[in-house]
């Protein structure tokens, strides 16, 4: 890896380091991370998944993630605002998962309040979408550097203060921050990396909500 972070994978393409080449890891950095989401659900779920990833690798949660699916209802927000105390106990038996009694019951709290903001705002993509930082909001260069010296930003800041006023739990300013950039809310890739022009050309073409 270069001071960059940039690393050459097999293929001969130059990426952010951070995926290892990892199979697993790399089809989610090539395929997933950084590209601009607006579906309701996959929104929910990867709010919800960062949660969980607190204090643990992300890696470990993407293994789990069909696991995680399966034990939330695909991560509908409306069914699984109605899971109750057997649901949570089916949870914590779930080893496929990770059997955190406060995180399980955080992530149906956070259903309830998703609802709500759907009912205030129409959708949780219109929610956080209107977040999306300005290009003055954002350096000039983005590279190992900056990503290292910027785990959280104003705006995940503020984000952060107003879900945890709302009610949410495990949503502070680095997990809100880890979910912006996978969610193409700031484009992350490093300088260098082949999927940094393509997530600027699908974020130039959204139609925000």
């Amino acid at each position: 890896m270069s001071a960059t972070g940039i690393i050459i994978g097999e293929d001969g393409r130059s990426r952010c380091h951070w995926h290892a080449n990892l199979p697993d890891y790399l089809r989610y950095h090539d395929e997933e991370w950084g590209r601009p989401v607006t579906d309701d659900i996959r929104l929910f779920e990867k709010i919800c998944l960062e949660g969980f990833q607190s204090g643990l690798s992300w890696l470990t949660i993407l293994r789990k993630r069909e696991n995680f699916r399966a034990a939330f209802a695909g991560f509908d927000f409306d069914k699984v605002a109605l899971f109750g105390e057997a649901d949570v106990a089916r949870c914590l038996a779930d080893a496929g998962i990770i059997r955190h009694r406060g995180k399980i019951v955080s992530t149906i709290n956070n259903a309830k309040r998703a609802i709500e903001l759907r009912d205030e705002f129409s959708s949780l993509a219109h929610y956080f979408w209107r977040y999306e930082p300005g290009h003055n909001e954002r350096p000039a260069v983005v590279d190992r550097d900056h990503i290292v010296a910027n785990p959280t930003t104003p705006t995940s800041v503020v984000i952060s203060k107003d879900l945890k006023k709302r009610g949410w739990t495990f949503v502070g300013p680095t997990t809100v921050y880890a979910f912006m950039q996978a969610m193409g809310l700031v484009n992350d890739h490093l300088e260098g990396c082949f999927c940094r022009p393509e997530v600027e050309a699908m974020r130039t073409a959204l139609v925000r909500p």
